[in-house]
């Protein structure tokens, strides 16, 4: 990383929604409190309403006209991944983070994730809840799926990282232009698609262990989520079998 003030790398902390009226204000009002206090750069709050029907766009506006370090954009159509994409590849930032807004995972762990590639020199950090030092409080049937899932994944792709659903994760400029563009799915299975093509590619993934406290208004449907992610595990390992990717060397990163 070329020597320059670090008060000038810009991060975009991006917040997806679907029908979260009524957590929405509270929400932003902890994430823009944390920031204020612990993340020394310049940040703005991107709500991304995704065809929301109960008031949250309005929530949004609201929130965007009181603050100038909080936006929103809407979408029309649903998925998170859609929802990332569209801030991502819309963004002039150097650092793109996403956080659920159930604020399930604890914000302690946010400058992690930045540090890591600000300084560290890392393409990508996720919040990981089943890494050595990681503290979960969720029911057993999510755990086991969970932990399923990503033993799945693991033994299908051969990837290396631990989690990869945790709705908390930092990616660089970098990324964004590169593997995003790459990445077909728009809802769940985003996250897992990612990783997996950074990964193999060459990218570096850091683990950060974090706190996870589960939320009990949580609309997450696991069945039908499942079977999507599956279906998506076995089109990447297709892909891999075809040599679509390949791994490739990167030179070290010297800029944001």
């Amino acid at each position: 990383m070329k020597e320059h003030s670090l008060s000038y790398i810009r991060i975009d902390v991006v917040i997806p929604v679907l029908n979260e009226a009524h957590v929405l204000e509270k929400s932003v009002a902890t994430v823009r409190d944390f920031l204020s206090r612990h993340l020394f750069h310049i940040w703005n709050i991107v709500i991304v309403d995704n065809g929301s029907t109960d008031g949250t766009l309005e929530v949004a506006q609201k929130l965007a006209s009181e603050y100038a370090d909080v936006r929103f954009v809407r979408l029309d159509e649903k998925g998170r991944g859609r929802a990332l994409r569209e801030a991502w590849v819309t963004s002039t930032s150097d650092v793109m983070l996403y956080t659920d807004v159930d604020l399930s995972t604890e914000l302690a762990a946010l400058p992690k994730l930045v540090n890591a590639l600000v300084e560290e020199d890392y393409d990508i950090a996720i919040g990981s809840r089943l890494t050595r030092g990681a503290e979960t409080r969720r029911c057993f049937k999510r755990e086991i799926t969970s932990r399923v899932y990503n033993v799945f994944i693991k033994c299908v792709l051969f990837t290396k990282f631990t989690d990869a659903q945790c709705g908390f994760k930092a990616v660089s400029r970098r990324v964004v232009d590169e593997v995003v563009p790459q990445i077909k799915d728009e809802y769940w299975f985003f996250d897992t698609e990612l990783l997996v093509l950074a990964e193999k590619q060459g990218y570096r993934i850091k683990d950060i262990p974090v706190l996870w406290i589960e939320d009990d208004d949580t609309r997450v449907k696991i069945i039908p989520t499942a079977w999507e992610d599956i279906k998506g595990v076995f089109r990447l390992r297709w892909l891999l079998l075809r040599n679509a990717l390949k791994k490739k060397k990167l030179p070290k990163m010297e800029a944001l």
